[in-house]
């Protein structure tokens, strides 16, 4: 072998071992996430309050958010997910309708285990804490996406409400 073939093996056996520590890495990060208490346990009394409170905040937002915004926003989401009706899943599901629709529903795709025993509906509020974090939502998720800041996820869950045939009206900022 010539010293440039040596030199292109170098090359990319640092890149490989590059990717590999970056992936390390990542999933080492993952396993330090901390976990929220799962939905339909009891939780103490304040907790409780302050869910209230967290419900009545973010519904303050949406009625001021912006589904302009919100598209644009968005526009990371369709890397793993379409929009359109009609249009299919790509690595993640369809996110046509997703207001108010069952929760791992769209048919054809394979959801994960953990996202399938999530049970329930999108809901407004159901999407703010799935947008904040995914893996803290429903640990073992195979959606990666780091989250969204509060105000972000308010104008993406108004604009993936009017990406519907029938959008649910927005929640009152009085409404748990």
């Amino acid at each position: 072998m010539t010293a440039d073939a040596y030199r292109i093996n170098k090359v990319l056996g640092f890149l490989l071992g590059t990717a590999l520590f970056l992936q390390a890495v990542h999933i080492a990060d993952g396993m330090f996430i901390p976990t929220k208490v799962i939905a339909g346990k009891e939780q103490p009394a304040d907790a409780k309050g302050d869910a209230a409170a967290n419900a009545q905040a973010f519904n303050s937002l949406l009625t001021g958010a912006s589904a302009e915004h919100g598209a644009q926003i968005a526009k990371q989401c369709e890397i793993c997910h379409n929009l359109q009706e009609g249009q299919g899943p790509k690595v993640g599901p369809a996110l046509y309708g997703i207001v108010g629709r069952p929760v791992a529903s769209v048919p054809g795709f394979n959801y994960s285990a953990a996202l399938k025993a999530k049970g329930g509906t999108w809901t407004f509020g159901a999407l703010n804490t799935w947008l904040a974090n995914p893996r803290a939502d429903v640990p073992g998720t195979a959606m990666t996406f780091a989250g969204l800041p509060e105000k972000q996820r308010a104008d993406v869950i108004v604009y993936l409400d009017t990406l519907s045939k029938n959008p649910l009206p927005l929640p009152k900022a009085s409404e748990k």
